[in-house]
């Protein structure tokens, strides 16, 4: 078996055979994985964090419809989708369930797979802070996460209460037995084959929702003070949007326009001038919320969306540039706002 192989053996275990064989067919795996040899019973990280990568790709596209009409015509193009980074919102909260506090949730299992938090992004206008984790064996091929925290704390006393009611029936993907694997993968950079199936189905799951029934009287409070945390109650940690690197953003654009296809109207520009960024607005989903007489009632509300990002290289170093930018952030965040 190669070692690409491999890889799409453990997207199968957790997806099927045909999400693993649409994602070979769909989505660029890095060439740098091959720097490290599949060994089923001492697994490097890396081959570890590109399966769950792609498993929550293919979860986003399953959930935007919109994107995975996108990504099959990048194909019909002879193009596979470079995925550059995924994004998750979290809640800097001390009443998080059995959740530990905002982005620690995170922290603690990306940082076994080789990924740490680089830099900080300060998000003012929406009073929250991001933070860029890059896989450190492979930076510019595994593609990054941008953690967020909202932070309720800077909000009014109203919201500060519907949002502990919200998040504080959060439960834990994460067992003792996931906990141990994710410990050892911080010791030795590995894990066997094994140990990997078990631990990606609780990988995965993570990046969801996990608290219960949300009232609609509180959806309704925290969508008037803030849209990215009414986008929480919903959706909770999933995938906020992916990214595709593309090499010409503009053309890119242009050809979605010319395909009437739901997009952001400008272009975000980085401080710097190289990374350069714009999005498809955000899909309509229908959840459930409980109205004031105890009913169940099917609500429209924004879901997640696909990005589309270009980076030069920094002459500096040589090197594209993987960084992020507060204001292209915020900018991007709009997409998941209903009243925009």
């Amino acid at each position: 078996m190669s070692s690409f192989d491999g890889l799409f053996s453990l997207v199968d275990s957790l997806l099927g055979q045909p999400a693993a064989g649409w994602l070979r067919k769909h989505v660029e795996v890095p060439e740098g994985l091959l720097r490290f040899s599949w060994h089923e019973q001492a697994l490097h990280r890396v081959w570890l964090a590109e399966a769950l990568n792609l498993c929550l790709l293919h979860k986003l596209v399953e959930a935007v419809p919109d994107g995975r009409r996108y990504v099959e015509e990048q194909a019909l193009q002879g193009r596979k989708v470079v995925f550059d980074h995924g994004a998750i919102r979290t809640v800097d909260w001390p009443v998080n369930g059995e959740l530990p506090r905002g982005r620690q949730a995170f922290s603690r299992l990306l940082e076994p797979l080789g990924f740490t938090d680089v830099r900080t992004y300060p998000l003012t206008k929406l009073n929250m802070t991001g933070w860029g984790y890059r896989q450190m064996d492979l930076p510019e091929d595994i593609a990054q996460f941008f953690v967020s925290e909202l932070h309720p704390g800077r909000f009014s006393e109203a919201f500060q209460q519907a949002v502990t009611r919200v998040i504080g029936s959060s439960l834990d993907p994460l067992q003792a037995v996931h906990q141990s694997i994710l410990n050892r993968l911080t010791l030795t950079r590995h894990c066997s084959l094994s140990e990997a199936q078990a631990l990606l189905p609780a990988l995965y799951q993570a990046f969801g929702r996990q608290h219960g029934v949300v009232l609609e009287a509180d959806y309704q409070c925290l969508l008037a003070e803030s849209a990215e945390m009414a986008w929480i109650s919903t959706e909770g940690n999933s995938f906020n949007h992916l990214t595709d690197r593309v090499q010409d953003l503009e053309a890119c654009v242009a050809q979605q326009r010319d395909l009437q296809r739901p997009m952001k109207d400008s272009i975000e520009v980085s401080a710097s001038g190289r990374v350069m960024q714009t999005a498809y607005r955000a899909c309509t989903v229908t959840r459930g919320l409980v109205d004031a007489t105890g009913q169940y009632r099917e609500h429209a509300v924004p879901g997640s969306f696909v990005e589309f990002i270009q980076r030069k290289v920094d002459p500096d170093n040589g090197r594209i540039d993987l960084n992020f930018d507060s204001s292209n952030a915020q900018g991007i965040f709009k997409m998941t706002d209903s009243k925009a």
